[in-house]
């Protein structure tokens, strides 16, 4: 029933990113889970996690950190509920180094020795809430990138942000999944300064939202979709539900991005590696399945089938409808009036490509709705 209602919240999340009125607060949280990655079956912990991720998403980002390493998905994910005095569990504290704040050679094995013994006895209540197992923490001296003390988790984490290090990995991984994931090192240096100053994530985001330079040419169009965005992005246009919530988690798995499940603690790799010769294909068939009841064959062929011939016997039944209820009305309401140039600006934000543009003129536009979708079947639409 559990793992049931992780999938619900998984449809849940999705519909609050299609149909909020809060879109960089719900944007942020997406961007969050693919740092403070985490995987949970245990629906009242991983509902706590969504909801720290969404409350912290534009606050202080020691408070973030800190709220983060008390979660209990967290701590059952990364084993800190097993690190205990005199028989340290490393994997929580190397993450939070590694994955989380500062990056790969930035620390030494000493220090994630050292900042493991720091969490000893951090765990959680069946509730979820935090509990300190004062009986497995380890009261002792520490040695901490170059400090001394009786350290405990939360000083670790204060000791890691004075590291300026800290700003720029994140502002690294803001500038990539905001602007463009080529980094300008210019434009980095002058976030980090910014953020690492009080480590305020709103201010940080209304510095790099307010700068000239995020709307420069070089800087629209240049990112791919992720497979959310793609889904959202269409559903924020043309308001769809899906009839049956296991095709929406279907498509997700299809392209590679099931939300509430990342592949491994390093997260979704993002931009190029959502493309390959199958995921294009099927990603550029998504609003004529969505939105014009196009057939699209679900039955992915997996480990544990009985025969090849049950596989085939299966198949030969063909494809499948996406059944969606689709509110083309709200769409005309919006979007009814537009001219064709008017709706493809609203879509698109990316450069045409010469002959993309040419196909677009050459189409016999019969209506904005079927424009929208032939609109979001064109490659460009995989941008952003």
């Amino acid at each position: 029933r559990s793992q049931q209602k992780v999938r619900d919240l998984n449809c849940a999340w999705i519909d609050r990113l299609s149909e909020t009125n809060s879109i960089l607060r719900e944007k942020m949280t997406l961007f969050w889970a693919n740092i403070f990655v985490c995987r949970d079956n245990h629906i009242f912990h991983i509902i706590d996690y969504n909801n720290t991720l969404r409350e912290h998403a534009l606050g202080n980002f020691r408070s973030f950190v800190k709220a983060i390493a008390r979660e209990a998905s967290m701590s059952k994910y990364l084993n800190n509920r097993q690190n205990k005095k005199m028989k340290p569990n490393e994997n929580f504290a190397r993450e939070l180094m590694e994955i989380f704040t500062l990056g790969i050679g930035n620390y030494s094995e000493e220090d994630v020795k050292e900042s493991a013994r720091a969490f000893t006895g951090w765990s959680y209540k069946n509730n979820g809430d935090f509990l300190l197992r004062k009986k497995q923490h380890d009261y002792g001296e520490k040695t901490f990138l170059g400090k001394k003390g009786n350290f405990n988790g939360d000083d670790i984490i204060d000791i890691i942000l004075e590291q300026k290090q800290c700003a720029k990995f994140i502002c690294e991984k803001i500038y990539k999944y905001f602007v463009n994931p080529v980094v300008e090192d210019s434009r980095l240096d002058e976030i980090t300064k910014v953020f690492y100053k009080d480590y305020n994530i709103k201010n940080l985001m209304a510095h790099i939202f307010n700068s000239a330079w995020f709307y420069e040419e070089k800087n629209i169009g240049v990112k791919i979709k992720s497979p959310i965005e793609l889904l959202v992005g269409i559903r924020r246009i043309v308001p769809v539900s899906f009839d049956k919530k296991n095709q929406l988690n279907y498509l997700q798995k299809m392209m590679g991005q099931v939300l509430l499940y990342p592949e491994n603690v390093s997260g979704w790799k993002g931009d190029k590696n959502w493309i390959d010769s199958n995921t294009l294909m099927f990603r550029m068939k998504l609003a004529s399945m969505i939105l014009n009841d196009a057939v699209i064959n679900l039955e992915e062929k997996g480990a544990f089938e009985d025969s090849f011939e049950q596989y085939y016997k299966n198949a030969k039944k063909g494809g499948r409808y996406v059944k969606t209820t689709k509110r083309w009305d709200i769409f005309s309401e919006k979007y009814g009036k537009f001219s064709p140039r008017q709706l493809r600006n609203l879509i698109l934000m990316s450069k045409l490509d010469k002959d993309t543009e040419f196909l677009l003129n050459s189409l016999e536009i019969k209506s904005n709705k079927n424009y929208c979708i032939q609109i979001m079947s064109i490659p460009e639409y995989q941008l952003c």
